[in-house]
């Protein structure tokens, strides 16, 4: 069974969290093994335990972010010593791009990244469609892995370690299933809305700049009236063909974040709201759908949401008469 080892910097460890659920399927059918540095018991050496799976373990998985780049021990330590044995063919090196960053210039950035095209995993409108094409590649991987294995001598000795060295002893069986349920404050609701809405109100910042760049006779203009509120405008031609304005805070709908068609400063109504959810393991957004056709079960990542409040300004002009 190939063992699959997590390369991944602390500050993404919900999301390594999230994957690993996503592995379950291919754990509870023995596919592959998982290990990553959580799995260290009390009074065992972190690095040499480290050390003996990222020498041994047949598939890596590299959770690329800008906290993994910035990480001197994950780019410097684990990252280079994963390409060694990927470019020996000895591993199997997986690049997942969690987040945004500049990661294509990296020595991994040669290998085809997941999930589809290297769009970071947090862009995806539901995270677990983007973590469930990390799962396939993984499955894949596993399969190429098993045959490698069938067709490769023993080695006496592991990649890595010298005849002089110590052998690395297999851990100590236990189980897998260490995954406790999280809680998350109000603190952590609160933080998560406005760091959403300042998500939302880039995206349609940026949204509206391209569309009047790729289409000759439109032009979106964005303004900011304060910290909880933005109006959103396009025009053709000079006259105004569709207006909203997205707001959080407020009597009526304070906990969420909210879409009003054309431009008001009150907030006492809405025609699409995003609430704050939490499972045990992460924090999401849900729409009310409001008549949008929006599957209200939906987790919607924080792309997702700015998606949802961009299709709905958008929606009038994608008629046959535009």
């Amino acid at each position: 069974m190939p063992n699959v080892f997590f390369s991944y910097s602390h500050a993404d460890e919900r999301l390594r969290d999230q994957l690993e659920i996503q592995l379950s399927m291919l754990k509870r059918q023995g596919v592959i093994a998982t290990w990553h540095d959580r799995r260290i018991g009390a009074g065992e050496e972190i690095h040499p335990a480290i050390d003996d799976h990222i020498n041994t373990d047949d598939i890596i998985l590299l959770l690329v972010s800008p906290d993994f780049i910035a990480s001197d021990y994950c780019y410097d330590i684990e990252m280079q010593r994963a390409m060694e044995r990927h470019d020996r063919g000895d591993a199997i090196v997986i690049p997942v791009i969690l987040r945004a960053c500049d990661w294509h210039p990296a020595p991994f950035g040669k290998l085809k990244a997941v999930p589809l095209d290297g769009k970071p995993v947090t862009h995806w409108p539901d995270i677990d469609e983007a973590f469930l094409q990390v799962a396939k590649a993984v499955r894949e991987a596993a399969a190429r892995s098993g045959i490698k294995a069938q067709a490769a001598p023993a080695r006496s000795t592991p990649v890595g370690v010298t005849p002089s060295s110590p052998v690395p002893q297999s851990p100590a069986p236990r189980s897998s299933n260490l995954r406790l349920a999280k809680t998350f404050t109000q603190r952590d609701k609160d933080r998560f809305r406005e760091e959403t809405f300042e998500y939302v109100a880039r995206f349609l910042e940026n949204s509206l700049g391209e569309l009047g760049d790729r289409n000759p006779g439109f032009e979106g203009v964005f303004k900011r009236v304060d910290a909880n509120r933005f109006f959103a405008t396009i025009y053709r031609d000079g006259k105004d063909v569709a207006r909203g304005t997205v707001y959080t805070g407020g009597e009526a709908w304070g906990r969420g974040i909210n879409y009003v068609q054309g431009e008001t400063t009150a907030s006492n109504t809405m025609n699409e709201s995003l609430t704050i959810e939490a499972d045990d393991q992460t924090l999401y957004l849900k729409s009310m759908g409001m008549g949008f056709g929006q599957d209200r079960d939906q987790k919607l990542s924080q792309e997702g949401a700015a998606e949802l409040l961009w299709g709905i300004l958008i929606r009038p002009l994608q008629g046959s008469n535009y």
